[in-house]
């Protein structure tokens, strides 16, 4: 222990940007809700006949598609952005709970954030490596007693939710021919927002959690490393 102790890697100055990041998220997502209300309004004053002008409709046509363009690339952004900081923050915490005494984890750092990017493995691999994550955080010493944990189960139902609903928009939008298929994708373009906000909140009560568990274990592990050099000092 007195080896791995000293490999562990703060991670409060990457939990913080993480932080920073779905804040970002939260906010680029209520944009994105405010935009496409406007577009739903749009679509509604299409379908009951609000324009007298042609050129007037199609000119505010456009202008809702350059606005809902330029919402699209910047959510892109920050979820790139924030994407590859997660998947460094939990290869970071992974590593961590090893450096604490969590020992025989079936999931290395690398694999931790690997099953992210393979096909149907990424549906419940990432989901437990989070979770061992989790319990070696907490209690490195018997991590592998404990039970899975319910916010680490609530995150990754709404990791689900929010990809099979980012699916279904663009199956929606990319089908869409006649107006009502549009306001539909619209719609749930709308509660796919919702749940992107919620997953934010979700990921920022999870990281924060296995952030100061790990701070708390290293305190306990570097006092008791303390302790036992005085003694040896000592005698």
């Amino acid at each position: 222990m007195s080896g791995n102790i000293f490999k562990f890697k703060d991670a409060r100055r990457l939990t913080q940007w993480v932080r920073y990041l779905l804040y970002a998220q939260i906010l680029v997502a209520l944009i994105a809700i405010g935009s496409n209300y406007l577009e739903y309004q749009l679509l509604m004053d299409y379908e009951s006949g609000a324009y007298l002008s042609e050129e007037q409709a199609v000119a505010d046509g456009e202008a809702n598609d350059q606005r809902q363009l330029g919402v699209g690339l910047l959510y892109l952004s920050v979820f790139i952005v924030s994407g590859v900081m997660i998947l460094k923050w939990i290869y970071r915490a992974n590593f961590n709970a090893r450096q604490l005494g969590a020992e025989e984890m079936r999931f290395t750092p690398g694999w931790s954030i690997g099953y992210y990017f393979i096909p149907i493995l990424c549906i419940w691999k990432p989901y437990q490596a989070m979770n061992e994550i989790w319990q070696a955080s907490h209690d490195p010493d018997n991590w592998s007693l404990n039970d899975f944990n319910s916010s680490v189960s609530l995150w990754w139902l709404l990791w689900i939710v929010s990809n099979i609903l980012g699916q279904a928009v663009y199956r929606f939008a990319d089908k869409a021919e006649e107006l009502q298929d549009f306001i539909n994708a619209n719609l749930v373009s709308q509660l796919s927002e919702v749940v992107s906000i919620l997953l934010a909140f979700a990921t920022l009560k999870l990281i924060s959690h296995i952030y100061r568990a790990q701070t708390k274990s290293f305190a306990r592990v570097e006092q008791k490393t303390y302790q036992d050099a005085q003694q040896v000092v000592i005698g």
